[in-house]
């Protein structure tokens, strides 16, 4: 009885060994990629302002998955899922808003252009909806969607001035992720310029 009893914390200890020798041959899980938003569009001398009214872009809102740092991928079907080991530097909808803004503030035709963080005076404010901003898997191949319901309201009144569906298809040049990465941002920068003239056109109309 006594025997068993002083081997028993040896054994213990045995268990305790092989236990930590067996998750040492478990794999490393793989690095995690932070990836920028790429731009396309190279840098340009800003335009004197053509209008006085100041914009503000409020970040879009969007489903959980899209709201998150993942690189959402549709591969088959209805099913979404993301890329592995990959993540967006800050959140889909913070990254397309900065984008949209970057481009305002590149063209310079409006005084000013800020989002809902900071306290500024606007005239206007784009509100929208981000609906896709993932790659989709057409005939085995990678093409990048994203689709923006917009809405631009006049803040004096807040009536809606226009709404309209925007939606970028940009096909990747091979399933990478460092790919699919760059066609997201070809797809940004055109619908950045899409937008930013729709809301020129339709900002020209107020007093």
């Amino acid at each position: 009885m006594n025997l068993r009893l002083h081997s028993l914390p040896r054994l213990v200890l045995l268990g305790l060994l092989v236990a930590l020798s067996a998750c040492s041959i478990l794999p490393e899980s793989e690095p995690l990629r932070i990836y920028l938003l790429p731009t396309t569009t190279s840098p340009q001398q800003a335009r004197e302002p053509a209008l006085q009214h100041a914009l503000r872009i409020n970040t879009p809102q969007a489903s959980r998955i899209l709201s998150s740092p993942r690189i959402a991928v549709v591969p088959q079907g209805n099913q979404i899922s993301a890329y592995g080991g990959a993540r967006w530097s800050d959140a889909a909808p913070v990254l397309l808003r900065d984008r949209l803004i970057e481009a305002f503030q590149r063209d310079g035709r409006m005084p000013s252009v800020s989002n809902e963080d900071v306290n500024l005076y606007a005239d206007l404010s784009l509100h929208s909806d981000l609906r896709a901003f993932q790659s989709v898997y057409i005939d085995d191949k990678p093409v990048v969607v994203i689709t923006l319901d917009a809405r631009l309201v006049n803040r004096n009144d807040q009536h809606t001035l226009a709404n309209r569906r925007f939606e970028v298809r940009q096909p990747s040049a091979d399933p990478s992720v460092e790919s699919v990465v760059e066609a997201f941002g070809k797809a940004s920068d055109r619908l950045s310029g899409e937008i930013l003239e729709w809301t020129l056109s339709h900002a020209r109309k107020l007093p």
